[in-house]
């Protein structure tokens, strides 16, 4: 799914930039200057259509078979929507067995398109959420889904940050405390009204945090629909997408984070529910996929529902965000409107975690 780009989300001059009543998200003449600068391809015709879900950073693929990736328009909380950052991981990824696409060439420069951006590899391939393409949809090949997305979040988390340049990029200690300070301080900010429920939480999550884990490198994001498959069988991950979110941490974050959103017969419909695929015959449950992630892994995987809980409280904290954003007019995606009610919604969700378990 793509979110359609809006008539001034892509303009061809800055001229038409500064007459336009909001900024741009791509401005042509200036990028196709950037690209052959940085000796890729630049055609006079160079078109860009938008990729993925459009509700975060933004990505684009361009017509000459490169994807761009670059924040939303603002106003944006401090430190969010690092693109340099997440292509400043990928680049040290490189080496590693991570699945992840190359970065081809990064902007630092805001006055190109109007933010920093990076342009990466184009994988061909597919995103699981709700259907699977017909070569995928049986049981043996559902399971086999399960095990790769398993086996490439394994991969990330035996990486060797500490060999990969990548000082300065998270503090190995005090992960879980921060995480909470962090989403706290960014509910402040993005609130446009009151929840009662999302103190509560954060409450109860600062009164049970975990004992600290080696860190390990945290994708922040990790779900199905957060990575590519290739469209025939044996069913074979990719690409692992979506980078933003990642630090150095506790690799539980990213095993609390997944089982958040990977789905069973049998539970509660949910109008936020990103990935009703798993439902399916073949897919393992929740309970499963933990056994594998911890045989695969070697590790000890305790105090799952703190890090679920952790991982609702902060999808509520980004969703009241985008929320804003819609309101605001800083975007034009109906679906981040209805995050509204889905604030609320998901924040009674994790209240009822804490209490029953997932």
């Amino acid at each position: 799914m793509s979110a359609p780009a809006a008539p001034d989300d892509i303009v061809r001059t800055p001229a038409e930039a500064a007459a336009g009543a909001r900024e741009p998200l791509l401005v042509i003449e200036p990028l196709r200057a950037f690209l052959a600068e940085a000796g890729l391809a630049a055609p006079d015709d160079l078109a860009a259509t938008p990729i993925g879900d459009g509700h975060s950073n933004v990505t684009f693929a361009l017509s000459t078979g490169v994807v761009l990736r670059r924040p939303p328009r603002g106003p944006l909380p401090p430190s969010a929507h690092d693109v340099l950052r997440e292509a400043r991981l990928l680049r040290a990824l490189e080496p590693t067995h991570v699945r992840t696409p190359r970065v081809l060439a990064e902007c630092a420069d805001p006055d190109v398109i109007g933010a920093p951006f990076y342009v990466m590899e184009r994988i061909e391939g597919v995103v699981i959420t709700t259907a699977l393409p017909e070569a995928l949809d049986s049981p043996s090949e559902r399971a086999r889904i399960a095990s790769e997305l398993i086996d490439a979040l394994v991969e990330l988390h035996a990486a060797e940050w500490t060999e990969l340049a990548l000082d300065g990029f998270g503090r190995p200690s005090g992960y879980l405390e921060r995480q909470l300070r962090r989403f706290g301080g960014l509910w402040e900010h993005n609130r446009t009204r009151e929840v009662p429920e999302v103190a509560e939480v954060g409450r109860w999550l600062a009164e049970h945090v975990p004992p600290e884990r080696p860190a390990r490198i945290v994708h922040g994001d990790y779900r199905l629909g957060n990575v590519m498959f290739g469209a025939a069988a044996p069913a074979r991950l990719l690409a692992v997408f979506d980078w933003e979110m990642a630090t150095i941490g506790d690799p539980l974050a990213d095993v609390g984070y997944m089982l958040s959103h990977w789905r069973e017969p049998g539970d509660p419909p949910s109008r936020f529910a990103l990935q009703t695929v798993t439902e399916a015959d073949g897919f393992p449950d929740r309970r499963e996929l933990v056994e594998l992630y911890a045989r695969r892994s070697g590790r000890a995987v305790e105090d799952l529902d703190w890090y679920i809980v952790l991982a609702v409280w902060k999808a509520v904290v980004f969703m009241e965000g985008n929320y804003r954003r819609a309101v605001s007019g800083a975007t034009d995606d109906p679906y981040l409107r209805s995050f509204g009610d889905g604030v609320v919604e998901l924040a009674r969700r994790a209240l009822e975690i804490t209490r029953t378990g997932l």
